[in-house]
């Protein structure tokens, strides 16, 4: 159950961190990944409401985290989304690889099935963003270097095409 109380903390961060650079650049791709992700915290929460006994740590001010690393990586994440819109969308596209790895260790280590439906609808919804940041940094001229995947599944992310099936 700690990996739903995770789980919930980094979708707060692609939240907070896409709200953020929605602020700071002003272009839609981050304010309609953020609606996204507000769902995903919302469907953590209600997956921590009804499975767990643990007290849900997260906070619902911007920019704070309990997990020190989440915290320590939305810091660096907003600053160097800051440096240049270019640099926004590589970090976004950073945040839902580290969601697609993050959320695939967590699908082998449970066997609810309420709890594998949201985590696939999770990882199909950040591929699915994944797909939309590199597009976009295609279209200022800007081939984007996978950081956490694999270069072969990100290959096979980037060049198959949009999931449905699930908002996202």
């Amino acid at each position: 159950m700690l990996g739903i109380l995770y789980m919930r903390e980094e979708e707060k961060l692609a939240l907070d961190v896409y709200t953020y650079l929605y602020e700071k650049w002003g272009l839609p791709i981050f304010s309609n990944i953020a609606a996204s992700e507000k769902t995903h915290v919302a469907a953590m929460g209600l997956l921590l409401e009804r499975y767990s006994c643990l007290e849900d740590p997260m906070s619902e001010e911007p920019g704070v985290f309990t997990a020190p690393e989440l915290q320590k990586l939305y810091d660096e994440l907003a600053a160097r989304g800051s440096e240049s819109l270019v640099e926004a969308l590589k970090v976004g596209a950073l945040i839902e690889e580290v969601d697609i790895v993050d959320i695939q260790g967590y699908l082998e280590k449970v066997d609810n099935e309420d709890i594998k439906l949201v985590y696939e609808s999770l990882l199909k919804c950040s591929r699915n963003h994944l797909r939309a940041f590199v597009a976009t940094l295609e279209n200022y001229g800007v081939t984007y270097e996978p950081q956490v995947l694999s270069p072969e599944e990100y290959q096979e992310i980037i060049t198959s095409p949009m999931e449905r099936g699930t908002a996202g």
